[in-house]
């Protein structure tokens, strides 16, 4: 079986880290790139013996996973972020890929979003599929990409059958903080795109992302929850323009 490098971008994750860890302490290597944690988190890693630790300034989310990549050891790398978990079922699939199917650079994993420990069933997030198991030197992340970062494949993709757990959701205000955080990276990448900020997008693109998620992704059969996750969604793209228009003011013509 091909050796593998489970890799972690972390910052002030201490609640999540212990079962962070422990769900990819099956691999051969852990590599965890801290952003300078305040909450004793860079601490907790010091003192684990399966983790390499290194520290490096948050730019963007892009910069940081491709920095965890030029640590990796292996040739296969497994990204999760604290907040997932792999499922039993999930990590004897991995491995059994490692057997095998060496034409195939990537898989796509499909993930089930946790809210409060719970699955959440729709919002638009029922066919949410990511980039976690490839080939270091087969792909990398996009660096204009600054969140919702994508990575580049050169080759063929495959897809794993089994689901990677995603407990997205613990409380309103962490959640809240975080799409919010993701709006203005959005902006930032926005504004070195070279987009100019339009009050009609300002106000109707939100409107538009609450509306797919509530009512054409069925974030309604939630109940509360769906409503709650599409508003924040709906929150993340008006602080997009929000953050777009600050940087136009603040740059010189």
């Amino acid at each position: 079986m091909s050796k593998l490098s489970a890799l972690l971008i972390v910052y002030n994750e201490i609640k999540q880290l212990p079962d962070a860890i422990d769900t990819v302490a099956f691999a051969d290597e852990i590599i965890v790139i801290d952003s300078y944690s305040n909450d004793g988190t860079y601490e907790a890693l010091l003192n684990d013996k399966r983790v390499q630790v290194f520290q490096k300034k948050f730019g963007d989310y892009a910069s940081q996973r491709n920095f965890a990549l030029s640590k990796a050891a292996h040739e296969w790398v497994l990204f999760i972020d604290a907040d997932e978990r792999i499922p039993e079922v999930l990590r004897e699939e991995i491995q059994q890929t490692l057997l095998g199917n060496p034409h195939i650079a990537a898989y796509y994993f499909y993930r089930q979003f946790m809210y409060k420990g719970k699955p959440l069933r729709f919002s638009g997030l029922q066919t949410d599929k990511i980039y976690r198991l490839f080939k270091k030197d087969r792909a990398s992340y996009i660096p204009s990409k600054l969140v919702h970062e994508n990575l580049e494949v050169v080759g063929e993709s495959g897809m794993l059958k089994h689901k990677l757990l995603h407990f997205f959701y613990e409380d309103y205000e962490t959640y809240k903080g975080k799409m919010i955080a993701y709006g203005k990276l959005k902006g930032k990448e926005l504004f070195l795109k070279g987009e100019r900020y339009s009050l009609l997008k300002r106000y109707l693109k939100p409107l538009y992302k609450f509306l797919t998620h509530y009512i054409i992704r069925l974030g309604i059969l939630d109940g509360k929850k769906g409503w709650i996750i599409s508003k924040l969604n709906a929150l993340s793209v008006s602080e997009r323009y929000r953050e777009l228009r600050r940087l136009q003011r603040l740059s010189p013509e």
